[in-house]
């Protein structure tokens, strides 16, 4: 195992942090109800990953029963001593009072008497972004829970827009950020950049699932990585710079740290075969121009249509094989409200994308089209 010290809060973390939404029952009601293979799981996977150097574990109160997972684990089946892993949860109080009555929910839930580091849940529109930050409100509460000893640092998670992100650096309440950014994500940059100048932690989310379900990966992404896995490669590719300071594993089963150790070293900057593989990865996407583009000049398009992200899908397809992974995200739009925003591209929609915004030689309409014909499943109704 590697560390890094997580920003200004002087934490040394390791690079891989364990996550906890994915255990079995997890999202089953009621929260505080652990069944017995799902607290089987966790123990097992938990005590495997302390034993690997792993020292930190991320929840969420809206993980479901996750926080009452690690608490029972941590204090009762393993009995680990507290000083030995740093603790990250997270939530989305929408008010002081609200928040005061959250957090004390989740340090009986976890088993604890303080939260290492704290992020408001989910900072991803400029109105959530306003609620959150109000005087008197859920962020100011939280910062004096962190006077108090209680919370150790303040930071925020987001799914949202790099503009939206980088507004939420820029109000400095904030000691670290967790945010989506991997070889196959990269519009994010410029806010790993910025949080970097303002000392903040970096945490990365979701690097195999969101950044491609590399643990799906095609019969070609496999071949370009070789000799790393898919998921080896983007990891060591995420900490090439020393901006990044962890990222969240889903460990589920042994296997998976296993695979994890073929990370290391991750050396800043690259080392030579992950920079090979880059280029390979790359040369498949200057070969299909049209596919490489995703169409930032549709940013917040009038349609509805999420147009950067449905054509990034296109382009993990057409350039990497990787239809599996579109196929999976596509059918999430219209089902997660501000954490995956967008339609569907369907042909009403796409006849109010204005096609004059493209580049010279490529029909963007024909594009979202053939996209949509490709991925689109309608949901089974329900009986």
């Amino acid at each position: 195992m590697e560390y890094r010290t997580f920003g200004t809060t002087g934490l040394e973390l390791s690079v891989i942090t364990l996550g906890g939404m994915r255990y079995l029952h997890g999202w089953d009601q009621p929260r505080d109800l652990v069944p017995d293979d799902t607290l089987e799981q966790a123990t097992r996977i938990t005590k495997a990953a302390l034993d690997a150097g792993i020292n930190h574990i991320e929840t969420a109160h809206g993980y479901g029963k996750s926080e009452h997972a690690y608490g029972r684990v941590l204090n009762q089946e393993l009995k680990i001593p507290r000083s030995s892993y740093r603790l990250m949860t997270k939530g989305a109080p929408k008010t002081a009072d609200e928040t005061r009555h959250l957090v004390d929910e989740q340090l009986k839930a976890l088993r604890t008497d303080h939260i290492d580091l704290y992020g408001w849940h989910g900072i991803n529109t400029g109105e959530l972004l306003a609620q959150a930050t109000a005087k008197g409100g859920p962020v100011e509460e939280l910062l004096k829970l962190r006077d108090e000893g209680i919370i150790g640092h303040v930071g925020f998670s987001t799914h949202g827009p790099v503009e939206v992100i980088i507004d939420a650096i820029a109000t400095d309440l904030f000691s670290f950020v967790n945010l989506h950014y991997y070889f196959f994500f990269q519009r994010n940059a410029a806010a790993v950049t910025y949080a970097s100048t303002k000392g903040m932690g970096v945490f990365i989310i979701s690097p195999n699932d969101k950044g491609g379900q590399l643990f799906n990966p095609s019969t070609q992404l496999k071949a370009d990585c070789a000799p790393l896995t898919p998921i080896q490669f983007n990891a060591r590719w995420c900490l090439r710079t020393p901006q990044v300071h962890t990222l969240s594993f889903g460990l589920t089963e042994n296997s998976h740290l296993a695979e994890m150790q073929g990370i290391f070293p991750a050396q800043v900057p690259a080392d030579p075969q992950v920079q090979a593989i880059t280029h390979a990865l790359a040369g498949r996407e200057l070969a299909d121009p049209v596919s490489a583009w995703e169409g930032w000049e549709y940013a917040n398009d009038p349609s509805g249509l999420n147009i950067p992200e449905i054509l990034r899908f296109r382009r993990l397809w057409k350039c990497h094989g990787m239809r599996d992974f579109g196929f999976y995200r596509y059918n999430m739009l219209e089902s997660k409200g501000h954490w995956f925003p967008g339609q569907f591209a369907t042909p009403d929609r796409v006849a109010l994308v204005d096609p004059s915004k493209a580049p010279a030689g490529i029909d963007v309409r024909a594009l979202l089209t053939e996209t949509h014909n490709e991925f689109y499943r309608p949901k089974a109704a329900k009986a």
